[in-house]
């Protein structure tokens, strides 16, 4: 039977979009995958944030919430550069402390620092509320097609929470 391409365009946009892969699976960009820790849960992607999951909350704390972002090849900026943007997302622009790691051949950048958060957002990322005691783990990887953040922000104490998770993010990068 012949399914006419429009009808087999329509169907495969709507199981797309109304698919959602399992928080454990894989996920990829920039040449690169990782695994999801488990209790992430999956959310809004865009053209660049290829990924955003729900961090559980800490106790008696809100959730965090981890972002993946991939620009393309030669796009979004330098590792030092961004690393230095992450600190101005903070209230007095501190230092992140940041160290540099390889995982799977590929040099990554990690990064934290924490204080009062700016809760950057919209199309010029200002601030949209302060929020006291946060905190953001980052890291940049430097993959085959290009950088790839990863950018774990959220209350102090649920970002300890989940560090463990962060760090087993990291370490299941693999290049695809």
């Amino acid at each position: 039977m012949r399914v006419p391409a429009a009808l087999a365009a329509s169907v495969l946009l709507v199981a797309t979009a109304s698919s959602s892969a399992p928080p454990d699976a894989p996920s990829s960009a920039g040449g690169i995958a990782w695994t999801v820790p488990s209790g992430w849960t999956g959310g809004k992607t865009t053209v660049m944030r290829v990924a955003t999951y729900a961090v559980p909350a800490a106790k008696g704390q809100e959730p965090g919430e981890c972002t993946v972002f991939f620009f393309g090849p030669g796009q979004g900026g330098g590792v030092d550069e961004n690393v230095a943007r992450w600190g101005r997302q903070f209230e007095g622009t501190p230092t992140p402390v940041s160290r540099k790691e390889q995982v799977a051949g590929m040099q990554v950048t990690r990064a934290e620092v924490a204080g009062t958060f700016l809760a950057p957002g919209g199309p010029m990322m200002q601030s949209t509320g302060k929020k006291a005691d946060y905190r953001l783990l980052g890291a940049i990887v430097e993959a085959p097609e290009g950088n790839v953040f990863f950018k774990l922000t959220g209350p102090a104490a649920t970002v300890s929470t989940a560090k463990a998770q962060f760090d087993a993010l990291v370490a299941s990068i693999r290049r695809r």
